[in-house]
């Protein structure tokens, strides 16, 4: 049998297999992946500054490494901005919202970026995770906002209370006006 690899083919990953984080402090930063992910310890090494977790069936989802140095990258420098999870729904969003803000872990940006309602939290070193839910029914809708003038016009978003969200979901207001850009400031 012979095979043949095609180098102008584009690569397709499977799936987003784990990511790994330098942090300053590995214990406050296992204690922070444990309450806001549900991380659970797969291996702690006992030769090397690293943990590696996970919150699935994976073997491990993050890895967390002690950092060499103890000083702070300055904001805005080139790196990582932030990783992103999507819920099932909006009530799962802001029943996250309300599980860390009674731990006191409150979101750094709510924000609707149309697309979807997110919550962005900064772990103890400052890299941020981003809970989402999608604003649309199904994908062809989301590209096709992405594609037009309103999406153009503020691919960014507008910033919403979350206390004020999740008083209007409470309520019974309908999703679709909850997730509508704008509708949750």
């Amino acid at each position: 049998m012979t095979r043949t690899i095609d180098p102008d083919a584009a690569m397709e990953p499977a799936e987003l297999a784990h990511f790994v984080l330098r942090v300053r402090d590995l214990e406050r930063s296992v204690a922070w992946y444990s309450t806001v992910l549900g991380m659970k310890m797969v291996h702690r090494s006992e030769k090397l500054p690293i943990a590696f977790m996970s919150n699935d069936d994976e073997h491990h989802r993050l890895a967390l490494v002690q950092a060499a140095s103890d000083e702070q990258v300055p904001e805005g420098s080139a790196g990582l901005d932030h990783v992103a999870y999507t819920l099932r729904g909006l009530g799962d969003l802001l029943a996250t919202y309300r599980r860390l803000a009674a731990q006191d872990i409150l979101p750094v940006w709510p924000i609707n970026h149309g697309l979807t309602t997110s919550l962005y939290y900064a772990d103890p070193d400052g890299s941020r995770v981003e809970f989402q839910v999608e604003n649309f029914a199904s994908k062809a809708e989301l590209q096709a906002y992405m594609r037009s003038p309103e999406f153009a016009e503020n691919p960014i978003g507008v910033d919403f209370d979350p206390e004020r969200l999740c008083e209007r979901y409470e309520r019974g207001d309908p999703l679709e006006d909850l997730v509508k850009l704008g509708s949750t400031a």
